[in-house]
Parts: structure tokens; C-alpha cells; sequence
């Protein structure tokens, strides 16, 4: 028996290991003793999975920067500073801007809250 994989499947897996891969580049860039060379490895490694998995098209806001921040941490290897620091400013920057993407969607705004129930005390 042969089973074929939902296209939906193959798009959540690739979504994940992006988030995987981000995950790890930005944990290796808050370390206090933050080596280059430990980064590089580490970055190239992690590419590595991401190019065996199929690239499938991302068309939602939050999967798009995901995608986005993945290959500006790729970019920031091949061309950057002496020192490393504007790519690792730049690097964290929109991650937490990434984050607060993600988390907008959580929180939804309270339509009626001029008109909870108040008992007069």
C-alpha cells in the first residue's frame, strides 16, 4: 500500500522546520559567549534539512516572514560586518518582530467592554 502525503501536510512540515531553523539561529545569537564559527556550523547544518524537505509556495503573512527571516539569517553569513554585531541586531530585531506577528492573531480585541455587568461597588 502506497499513501500520498496532503499537500497541507508537506506545507505545515516545511513551516516547521523553518521555525526549527529560526529557533535555533536566534537561541545561538542570545548566548552571552556567542561564537561566529559555533553559529556557522550550526546555521549550515540546519540548512541543510531544510533543503532535503520539498519547498512548497507560503502565501499567509505569518509563514511569509518566517521564510523571510530564514534567509536573511542565510544572507547575514555570506556578507556581514567584521564584528557581526549590525547582522545580529538586525537578526533579532525581526525575530521579535516575527513574534509579534504570531502573537496578534492570540489576542483578539473585546467589543463590549464598556458594557460588562457592574453591581455598583
Amino acid at each position: 500500500m502506497k499513501y500520498e502525503v496532503n499537500e497541507k501536510t508537506i506545507r505545515l512540515r516545511y513551516i516547521r522546520l523553518l521555525e526549527k531553523f529560526n529557533t535555533k539561529a536566534i537561541s545561538l545569537l542570545k548566548y552571552d559567549n556567542f561564537d561566529l564559527e559555533l553559529f556557522r556550523k550550526a546555521v549550515l547544518r540546519g540548512y541543510e534539512v531544510i533543503q532535503k524537505a520539498p519547498k512548497v509556495p507560503l502565501y499567509s503573512q505569518y509563514p511569509v516572514q518566517v521564510q523571510k527571516l530564514s534567509q536573511l539569517i542565510l544572507d547575514s553569513l555570506e556578507d556581514h560586518s567584521k564584528d557581526f554585531e549590525k547582522e545580529k541586531e538586525q537578526i533579532l530585531k525581526e525575530s521579535n518582530l516575527l513574534q509579534k506577528t504570531k502573537n496578534s492573531n492570540n489576542y483578539k480585541k473585546d467589543k463590549h467592554k464598556n458594557k460588562k455587568f457592574t453591581d455598583g461597588y
